[in-house]
């Protein structure tokens, strides 16, 4: 499967964006979706997940309460709205997708940078 992630930009403490993630190439609707983010001199962390039926969703905690993560399996589309941003969700943001099966996710995105000045 291919990802393609959009949606990133420049914006100020406590302003909302919402990334986007269109898949292709594969049944999307059989992988498990996550979001990860990267940001400068730090490791790769995960931010987001949800099952292909979209019954099970998992955040870390510092994003609780403020992104939410859905899916449109009929337009192979993974969704990431990110509300009451703060600095440090300065990242480059990647999407990934693994099969049900799999531990580890194996495809991803190649990023869109998320910048949120204070």
């Amino acid at each position: 499967v291919q990802l393609q992630a959009s949606g990133g930009g420049l914006v100020q403490a406590g302003d909302s964006l919402r990334l986007s993630c269109a898949a292709s190439g594969s049944t999307y609707n059989r992988y498990i979706m996550g979001w990860f983010r990267q940001a400068p001199g730090q490791e790769r962390e995960f931010v987001a997940g949800i099952t292909w039926t979209g019954v099970i969703i998992l955040y870390a905690d510092s994003v609780k309460g403020r992104f939410t993560i859905s899916r449109d399996n009929a337009k192979n589309t993974l969704i990431l709205q990110m509300n009451s941003l703060k600095p440090e969700d300065t990242a480059v943001y990647y999407c990934a997708a693994r099969e049900i099966t799999a531990s580890k996710f194996k495809y991803w995105g190649q990023g869109t940078q998320v910048t949120v000045s204070s």
